[in-house]
């Protein structure tokens, strides 16, 4: 991807103010709050507007300016899909998971496993949160962020993926989830509104919504496709979509985090809802400035190259800047929160349960610590690695949640919704899923032809068929061996739905009215 970008010195100084404001941020709320219980969980005090906000940001990566809006130049508002498909299973998370998450005081989702399996299920979550950590938030961020401080600075690429992973260490290994969740709100709001304005400025140039859509080819508005030469049929999203908005929104451990640290259980759920209400944003700040550039400049070599074309172009000195800023920022999220989630599973899952039970508070505090400055540098690692992958920045994200997700989305819904799911049965879904999965998805990341791959075999519909294969392998194992003991059933769905109902009226009436503006969205759009 050969992008070019030219700051001025005031775009150096805004970079800088930035940089130096996030870090002092951070720092100010390490030394704020300098309890040891702060690192992993913020005390479990933290209030529905920093937890949405935190979520949002962390699930915003450099591929949500750049390559979502290379795609929406090539395809219109399609791939917007993963952003506005994301409500449903916000909803599961907020309204069905987290109350057994808040409910058994959990500090993890291993833990979780162990409450609801046994643990050789905690164990092996452990290792595979820990690799999934590694890979998908860490890997892939840094991988992203090293190509676009390449691009804007000219920089040897492993000299930007270590600058960004000890930028995003830093504040982490001081003051953990309270610190990443602050800094992350600032970081979301600044996204936000800088991306808004790019978008506004060049609507501006196109001459207004009706100009817009008269000049883009009809079908760039529809979000539902199919047909030869569809890239994104809309039945691999119906098939596929669940199976990652399952795991990614509801079991993974960088995302739930933000969850546990609750004040209690309506913030967790007003915070879940807060996220599935800034999804509508998503569109306007992500994919309709790549559809804009497709109007302004009709003739780009790459479609990758779209944001940065309408940065460089619309943005006045100084605002340029700060949307590299804006940039940085959405690697420094992901990869502090993906730090903080690791580093806490291998301290409280590993280090805890394993090699010194007795061991203090401070003790353990000290060894997440150790660990977040060890994972930062393994994951620059494997950000370099990753040049060889065969797949387009947004895609390289998309594909490796699809591999990592089936067989985590098969064990915690079965586990949850049905009662006579056993540990042995997970575990064995656990292990022959994560061995199919890495098969699967190397093969499609580092030896297939893109240009020959078939259709049926579309990343999403891979990720459904082996929900499916590795679903039926466990309610099979389940069946053929002992139920498990009633200390590992969890609360019926029909107390957890009437609990919820009675006392979470408000918070169910916000769902419904997001629910009927995003059917709405779709009777427009689809």
């Amino acid at each position: 991807m050969d992008i070019t970008v030219n700051l001025e010195k005031i775009d150096y100084a805004v970079i800088a103010i930035y940089i130096a404001g996030i870090l002092s941020l951070g720092f100010w709320v390490s030394f704020r709050k300098g309890h040891t219980t702060d690192l992993f969980l913020a005390g479990r005090s933290l209030g529905w507007v920093n937890i949405g906000l935190s979520m949002w940001a962390t699930n915003t990566t450099p591929s949500s300016f750049i390559a979502t809006a290379g795609a929406a130049y090539a395809t219109g508002l399609i791939t917007s899909n993963f952003a506005l498909l994301t409500w449903p299973f916000l909803l599961l998370m907020s309204m069905v998971f987290v109350p057994h998450y808040l409910s058994t005081r959990i500090s993890t989702m291993p833990e979780f496993m162990s409450r609801r399996y046994d643990e050789s299920c905690r164990n092996f979550l452990s290792w595979y949160t820990i690799i999934s950590a590694l890979v998908v938030w860490l890997g892939v961020t840094l991988y992203a962020g090293g190509i676009l401080l390449q691009q804007v600075f000219g920089w040897p690429f492993w000299v930007c993926v270590a600058v960004l992973a000890a930028v995003g260490t830093s504040f982490t290994v001081a003051g953990g989830l309270a610190a990443v969740v602050i800094t992350d709100s600032f970081q979301c709001i600044l996204m936000v509104a800088a991306s808004a304005v790019l978008t506004f400025m060049a609507l501006d140039k196109v001459g207004g919504i009706s100009n817009l859509i008269e000049k883009v080819p009809a079908d760039y508005w529809d979000i539902f496709q199919s047909g030869e030469g569809c890239e994104y049929p809309w039945y691999a999203f119906l098939l596929g979509y669940p199976v990652l908005g399952v795991w990614f929104w509801s079991t993974d451990q960088t995302i739930i985090q933000r969850a546990l640290g609750a004040r209690d259980i309506r913030q967790a759920q007003l915070g879940g809802f807060l996220v599935g209400a800034t999804k509508l944003v998503d569109p306007m700040v992500f994919w309709i400035p790549g559809i804009l550039c497709l109007v302004l400049h009709p003739n780009l070599a790459e479609p990758d190259h779209a944001y940065v074309t309408m940065v460089t172009t619309y943005l006045p000195t100084g605002m340029v800047g700060l949307i590299v800023a804006v940039l940085i920022a959405a690697v420094i999220s992901t990869v502090d929160s993906g730090l903080n989630s690791l580093s806490t599973v291998f301290s409280l899952d590993i280090y805890r349960k394993y090699f010194r039970p007795e061991a203090s508070q401070r003790l353990v505090t000290a060894v997440g610590r150790i660990t977040t400055v060890t994972a930062g540098v393994i994951s620059a690692v494997l950000a370099m690695a990753m040049t060889a992958a065969r797949a387009n920045l947004f895609d390289l994200l998309q594909s490796v949640i699809s591999f990592m997700a089936p067989p985590m989305a098969a064990v915690f819904l079965i586990g949850v919704l049905w009662k006579r799911a056993n540990a042995k049965a997970a575990f064995w879904t656990l292990v022959v899923g994560l061995a199919l999965s890495t098969c699967i998805g190397v093969i499609y990341l580092y030896v297939r032809d893109p240009d020959t791959w078939p259709a049926y075999l579309h990343y999403l519909l891979l990720a459904f068929y082996l929900f499916v294969g590795l679903s039926v392998l466990m309610v099979v194992v389940s069946l053929l061996t002992a139920p498990p003991p009633p200390e590992k059933a969890l609360p019926s769905l029909r107390l957890t739905y009437r609990t919820q109902i009675r006392g979470a009226k408000l918070t169910w009436i916000l769902w419904a009215v997001l629910a009927a503006v995003m059917t709405a969205v779709y009777i427009v759009l689809g």
